[in-house]
């Protein structure tokens, strides 16, 4: 026996003059679904089980990109996408192109394990959840203010916010040299864009799951599918570890991250931390990143190459932590 462990996320790549009331506000959301997997675990649910729950809980609450509140696209719609990782056997389900289903978490968990197949896209998609009868919701549901005013601001600055270096670069205003205002991808630092949730368990039989679950990017074109549904990209489990990403969907794309931690672990023969700490240093290139993971050991680790990352962890031993800056 093994002891349990957990670990989620809400984003990598936060505004350092995020107001405090929504960092707390995405903190209180973190450690409600902290303990809600908590709880789970300590009544013997299975890995699986416990990431499936965790992710629906953040999709129904709008302060991330997932389910309510998701991204809208260059047409003001939503497109969802999650994914699922059993890691005994590696089984596996996911979902994009999404408008209609309250929580793509589960018809991913469902294309897993009531379908032949590992992945199904927009019409199939939405024709699948419909013969599951899972709950469903217009699309008033999903669209917030705060999306349609950023949506807005993206489309001023012909921009799609996912981007989260930030420029050091000075200018000079009335003869003295002043710090540039500080900009995501061509928009204002101060405009809060809101990222992909995903949850990573191992249970007390060394069960590790992953899941992941997004609206993608706002502005993005439509039928962009990004890193979260990707097997290998944005979620990944094997008997060694369960890891969810979240950040530049595309680095994360070329860098497999998610299957790299495995594959380190398991031909580099590092621990945990150590490859998460290899794969964020040595494989997003320019990219800008972050990742939780657990190991079939009980261990839990993250790492994040950018300005912050929305995460809480806990393991069975009684540590806890809910964060977002290093």
């Amino acid at each position: 026996m093994v002891g349990w462990a957990i670990a989620l996320h809400g984003g990598a790549g936060v505004d350092p003059n995020l107001p405090t009331e929504r960092q707390e506000q995405a903190k209180q959301l973190l450690a409600r679904c902290l303990n809600l997997g908590i709880s789970a675990l300590r009544s013997s649910a299975s890995a699986i089980d416990v990431v499936e729950l965790v992710v629906r809980e953040l999709e129904t609450d709008p302060i991330f990109n997932s389910g309510c509140g998701s991204a809208l696209t260059e047409n003001g719609t939503v497109e969802m996408e999650a994914s699922i990782m059993d890691g005994p056997g590696r089984r596996c389900g996911a979902v994009s192109g999404v408008t209609t289903v309250k929580n793509p978490v589960s018809l991913a968990r469902l294309v897993m394990d009531k379908s032949p197949h590992s992945y199904l896209a927009f019409t199939g998609a939405e024709k699948f959840a419909q013969q599951m009868g899972v709950e469903r919701e217009d699309n008033d549901y999903f669209i917030t203010d705060d999306n349609i005013g950023m949506l807005k601001l993206a489309k001023e600055a012909n921009s799609i916010v996912f981007d989260y270096r930030i420029p050091t670069n000075r200018y000079e205003s009335c003869g003295v040299e002043m710090e540039s205002p500080i900009k995501m991808n061509g928009l204002p630092i101060e405009v809060y864009a809101p990222e992909t949730v995903g949850c990573v368990v191992v249970d007390g039989e060394g069960r590790c799951a992953a899941a992941t679950s997004t609206g993608g990017l706002m502005n993005k074109r439509t039928g962009r599918i990004g890193d979260s549904p990707l097997i290998g990209a944005g979620t990944y489990a094997c008997d060694l570890c369960g890891v969810s990403c979240t950040g530049e969907g595309e680095a994360i794309i070329r860098a497999t991250l998610a299957r790299e931690v495995a594959a380190v672990m398991e031909y580099k023969g590092l621990a945990l931390q150590a490859a998460v700490d290899f794969v964020i240093k040595e494989r997003l290139d320019d990219g800008k990143a972050g990742l939780i993971a657990v190991s079939k050991k009980g261990e839990v680790a993250y790492g994040f190459n950018c300005v912050g990352m929305f995460r809480g962890c806990a393991t069975e031993d009684g540590f806890m932590e809910v964060g977002i800056w290093e």
